[in-house]
């Protein structure tokens, strides 16, 4: 019993003591200024990166703006993630007394194990690093991947953050990433299709169409160089199409074709031309003939008598073709005492013994 109450009155001392609340005070202290310094760390290590990047633009040698963006995100990241990882260590071993070696073993072997089980973690780490080194997209970006269309805002190592044009954030894990269409290295493409009635002409319609493309580079900077007139796309049931293709800067090919459908559908409503209206052609039972119609009725009445005639003497044709047979054939025989015809040899032929 003596024994507990010594125990107790020992913790008591302790837990009241300078000792304990000193190193208490001292740890969280330490903890402070570990965290303020890598606080530090991080935000001029992040000034530096953004000062190297700077200086480098203006210098002699200089790699593509997107592809600046993506390393100097990638490189702060990784600042981060190191400076973290060290001030944790520092707060293990200088503040709880841990022995770090034996943990950072005891981590390593157990990474092992779990790259073993978290392959497609491995994975994406891998498919990270080579998009980043094969330059497949950049931030600021505007690609296709995964089934994610949007801008790219940030590339890490693991996975990769498309914003759509809706706003919706998506992180797609790299492993994932297997096509990618990158809408933003090369110039785009606007296709538009016209549609023009068929009372209007071809030539004066592409006269107008021309004539408000020509100026469309100067007055829009998203259209590159002068649109080109393909000629008549289609042949459709109330209007023909007219493809016109424009060359603009990346990822405007969309925003160039809503700005030529605009202007050409302005000009060709000044110049009288309308847009086409499906069509729909009805007949009734008491409907009168057009005059086309009764026109086509009285030739196919006109024709009917020449027809007639025509059988007629086709017929007549026929019976004497018959009759002029039939007096052959009795002239090519020969008559018997019986007063009956008997055909001629040379009709009939003989056989093979000459017997009639």
């Amino acid at each position: 019993m003596d024994y507990f109450s010594d125990r107790i009155i020992s913790l008591w001392d302790y837990v009241t003591g300078p000792d304990l609340w000193t190193t208490i005070v001292q740890g969280i202290v330490e903890i402070i200024v570990i965290i303020i310094v890598a606080v530090l760390v991080i935000r001029i290590g992040s000034k530096l990166v953004d000062h190297l990047f700077e200086s480098r633009r203006q210098g002699p040698l200089r790699i593509t703006e997107r592809r600046e963006k993506t390393l100097e995100k990638l490189i702060t990241n990784t600042l981060k993630y190191t400076v973290y990882f060290t001030a944790l260590i520092m707060i293990l071993d200088g503040v709880f007394n841990f022995e770090v070696g034996a943990l950072l073993a005891g981590a390593g072997v157990a990474g092992l194990a779990i790259g073993f089980g978290a392959q497609s973690l491995v994975k994406d780490v891998i498919s990270g690093f080579f998009i980043i080194f094969e330059d497949q997209f950049s931030v600021g970006d505007y690609i296709i991947a995964s089934g994610v269309e949007g801008t790219v805002e940030e590339i890490g190592l693991r996975t990769s953050k498309i914003q759509s044009w809706t706003g919706e954030l998506n992180v797609v894990p790299n492993g994932n990433i297997t096509q990618v269409t990158n809408y933003s290295i090369y110039n785009g493409l606007a296709v538009i299709d016209i549609n023009v009635p068929y009372e209007s002409d071809i030539t004066v319609a592409e006269e107008i169409i021309e004539d408000v493309i020509q100026g469309l580079p100067d007055k829009y900077e998203e259209i590159v160089n002068t649109p080109i007139i393909h000629g008549i796309q289609t042949l459709d049931v109330s209007h023909y199409v007219i493809r016109v293709i424009a060359d603009t800067l990346p990822v405007y090919q969309w925003a160039g074709a809503r700005i030529i459908r605009k202007e050409v559908k302005e000009r060709l409503y000044n110049e009288g031309i309308q847009i086409p209206a499906p069509r729909l052609v009805m007949y009734t039972r008491n409907q009168q003939p057009t005059s086309m119609e009764a026109e086509h009725d009285k030739s196919k009445q006109a024709d009917l008598p020449h027809e007639h005639d025509s059988l007629k003497q086709t017929a007549a044709s026929k019976s004497e073709n018959q009759s002029t047979d039939d007096s052959d054939s009795q002239l090519a025989g020969r008559k018997t005492e019986s007063g009956r015809w008997k055909p001629d040899r040379r009709d009939i032929g003989t056989d093979g013994d000459g017997a009639e």
